[in-house]
């Protein structure tokens, strides 16, 4: 009886992760606006490099909103970067992230280009 039970309470162990795992939604692709090449974040890819920690960035540097405004226009890189506040807390000069001195393009991508391979 006792084998009963267990065997019964991994099935349905198994099934509630499986449920769960199909719930799951597939985080977004962000295509945020530039004048110098539009920024297509990839959600997926960040949040791998978290180890699916979405408290890293939620709420902390974003709402979990896909319309909440990116506030890293032009000319805010310098000082986002020294408050580590939007993308700068990740990409700045000795952060998780490759900085964005220096490396425009692989994040603006001009209209039929694509964007350079990140190296980190």
């Amino acid at each position: 009886m006792r084998c009963l039970t267990a065997f019964s309470v991994g099935i349905l162990a198994t099934a509630g992760l499986a449920v769960q795992a199909q719930e799951k939604k597939a985080l977004p692709r962000l295509v945020f606006e530039a004048k110098n090449g539009n920024v297509t974040y990839d959600h997926a890819a960040h949040a791998k490099r978290e180890k699916e920690d979405c408290k890293v960035c939620h709420d902390q540097l974003w709402p979990q909103s896909a319309k909440a405004p990116l506030n890293y226009r032009a000319g805010m890189h310098k000082t986002a970067e020294t408050k580590r506040t939007s993308c700068a807390f990740c990409h700045h000069s000795g952060g998780k992230a490759f900085e964005t001195k220096g490396s425009c393009s692989k994040c603006h991508v001009k209209a039929g280009a694509k964007p350079a391979a990140p190296k980190s």
